[in-house]
């Protein structure tokens, strides 16, 4: 494949990868009282913090993905804050055998996505990028 092509692949990939961080995040300023509840629900301490973490975590993190600003650090937090949400939110083991499924699924999509997170962390945002405009 051209340059072209692996440029333009990178910056789909990017994108595609950040919205969900992104919509999530802003989904989660909206129903705020549900994440915090969703947060305290599974013990953690702090849930307030935890959710206005989590916001600035993905809104913060998928728009510095989507415009390749800082990619192989953005990429890196989200990739290790998908892999505690995993264990934390999605661990289907523990689950009861009706819920084991789509909790699997979730796990399995997340430990995916990481993947892809630690991808843009080894090979950066590529010259569609802010960072490839600044040379990084």
């Amino acid at each position: 494949m051209g340059n072209g092509n692996q440029d333009l692949l990178a910056l789909i990939g990017r994108v595609l990868l950040a919205l969900m961080f992104v919509l999530e995040g802003v989904s989660k300023i909206g129903g705020f009282n549900d994440t915090v509840g969703y947060i305290s629900s599974r013990g953690l301490p702090l849930p307030t913090v935890l959710a206005g973490a989590a916001i600035a975590v993905e809104i913060g993190a998928g728009a510095a993905l989507i415009v390749g600003y800082r990619t192989r650090w953005a990429a890196l937090v989200l990739a290790l804050f998908t892999l505690l949400v995993s264990v934390l939110f999605h661990n289907f083991w523990a689950v009861p055998a009706g819920q084991r499924m789509v909790e699997y699924l979730m796990f399995m999509k997340n430990i995916a996505v990481a993947g892809g997170m630690f991808v843009l962390v080894a090979f950066g945002a590529g010259r569609w990028s802010l960072d490839g405009r600044a040379g990084k």
